[in-house]
């Protein structure tokens, strides 16, 4: 699964800790190539549920953990599913003094040089080599890998509003939903969220996998893998169990939205039909619920759908008003 260069990012550590190579997130990670295979169903619906809950675009959010976990979000490890982790035996160094900082380096498990502790091919080696390294000391060992589906260091627990290191590692094993909300503590706390929802790959590349983020080619593969999953409606088919019990909200995109959109205008809205799923759609969403005595959510589930398939078309402004409102409606759809 994971195969590449090693990138040497230092991370940004907690309020009031200084490191000598400071930077966006952790050091000597591994560029992780991209993988064919999207996401599992089960995988996009939960991710997709978490960037809806953000207010972000699915798509995006999908692009980051994708990139990130080469579409693995776990590994069979001992029988059961494990995130995804790396051991930075260069952090766990640091994090060691005296006596134990002697037994590590002994061990092949520390060492100042960022890149010298190679981690093993499978992650179930991974994850004997942290068994190995918790025996030494269990929370600098903790600390000193990153974790799940974001690959989010373990040394920014307090940072990010973990209890300790042993919750953030709690969190990152419950599953997809522990993992990608561990991903979007990051985010948020690093002020990120910004670029990801104006989709700036290069500034969010270079706040999450640090100053060499073109070397690897990171911005690049979060553009293709945001395109890869908005294509795919952003999971859209496969987040809802059946077309029948389908519900639209802000953020989606693809051919449902785009027939919903069609359906507004025809009820009337002046919203431009693009297959986005923005404030504008969701505004004339609102209006024509409020107006047919619907739930007033901005949510196009099968009622709301079934009303607006029922509504009759609203004759349109004839010849030069007309083209001015269509073109007005354009200017006005860039979500």
């Amino acid at each position: 699964m994971l195969a590449g260069h090693m990138t040497l990012t230092p991370m940004v550590a907690a309020p009031g800790i200084r490191s000598t190579s400071c930077n966006a997130r952790r050091q000597c990670r591994l560029h992780l190539r991209r993988s064919s295979k999207m996401f599992s169903s089960e995988v996009i619906r939960s991710i997709a549920a978490a960037a809806r809950g953000a207010r972000l675009e699915p798509a995006t959010l999908l692009a980051i953990a994708h990139v990130e976990s080469a579409g693995k979000p776990f590994a069979i490890v001992g029988g059961r599913p494990e995130p995804i982790i790396r051991f930075e035996g260069h952090y766990f160094d640091r994090r060691l003094t005296g006596a134990k900082r002697v037994q590590a380096r002994a061990a092949g498990l520390a060492s100042p040089k960022a890149g010298e502790v190679a981690n093993p091919r499978t992650q179930a080696a991974r994850w004997q080599l942290l068994a190995r390294a918790e025996e030494i000391d269990r929370k600098a060992a903790r600390e000193s890998v990153s974790w799940g589906i974001g690959q989010v260091m373990g040394a920014h627990w307090a940072w990010l509003g973990y209890a300790s290191v042993d919750a953030l590692v709690e969190a990152a094993r419950s599953g997809v939903e522990g993992q990608v909300t561990l991903m979007l503590r990051y985010v948020e706390k690093a002020g990120l969220l910004p670029a990801l929802k104006r989709r700036d790959w290069k500034t969010f590349a270079k706040g999450y996998n640090g100053p060499q983020y073109a070397k690897y080619a990171y911005d690049r593969k979060m553009a293709a893998a945001y395109t890869r999953y908005a294509a795919a409606n952003d999971g859209e088919d496969t987040a809802q169990e059946t077309p029948g019990s389908r519900r639209l909200a802000r953020g989606m995109r693809g051919t449902h939205v785009l027939e919903l959109q069609r359906l507004l205008i025809r009820a009337g809205a002046l919203i431009s039909a693009d297959g986005i799923f923005g404030p504008l759609t969701e505004q004339a969403l609102r209006s024509f619920q409020q107006h047919n005595g619907l739930a007033i959510d901005g949510i196009a589930g099968p009622e709301t759908m079934s009303a607006l398939r029922r509504h009759k078309q609203i004759a349109q402004p004839p010849g030069v008003w007309a083209r001015f409102l269509s073109a007005f409606a354009a200017w006005l759809g860039r979500e």
